[in-house]
């Protein structure tokens, strides 16, 4: 043989990183779901914005008997309700967790090497506001996903 390669049909071709699997995924209440993928990771999301997006998932926005009722397709790429809705579980692996804790919001001060006055200043925000959110208050999604913005694009600036 002069430089041919061939490919056998047991061979595995792998490029990238690996697609993710799905290995469980329950309903939490509105339009949350627990996510097991097929590596460990766990992590609850909101589809609810998801849902929003697209025009076609409106009977998932609209009907609670409906959207309960997915299931994991049979290559555990996605979960699927019919043959004409479905979500990835490359979606599913994309969107953020749906809480953003206290304790998320102290990594994500000491990871942007920020003060309160840092932070409050990197979220337009008071100082005392963010005094609270690193030590107990709730923190609403529109704080945790600028918090998430930051993190994500602090090497771009």
């Amino acid at each position: 043989m002069s430089g041919t390669a061939s490919i056998r049909d047991d061979d595995v071709v792998s490029v990238g990183r690996r697609l993710p699997r799905l290995a469980a995924v329950e309903p939490r209440e509105g339009r949350k779901l627990f996510v097991r993928f097929d590596d460990g990771r766990e992590k609850t999301v909101d589809l609810a914005p998801a849902l929003e997006s697209r025009r076609f998932y409106k009977p998932l926005r609209e009907d609670d008997a409906l959207f309960r009722s997915f299931r994991i397709n049979e290559y555990c790429n996605a979960i699927e309700w019919n043959d004409e809705l479905d979500f990835s579980a490359m979606w599913l692996e994309a969107l953020p967790p749906a809480e953003f804790t206290n304790d998320d919001f102290r990594s994500a001060m000491e990871q942007l090497d920020q003060t309160l006055d840092g932070m409050a200043r990197a979220l337009e925000l008071s100082r005392r506001q963010v005094a609270y959110y690193a030590k107990d208050r709730p923190i609403p999604r529109h704080v945790g996903l600028a918090v998430r913005y930051l993190l994500e694009h602090r090497h771009s600036a």
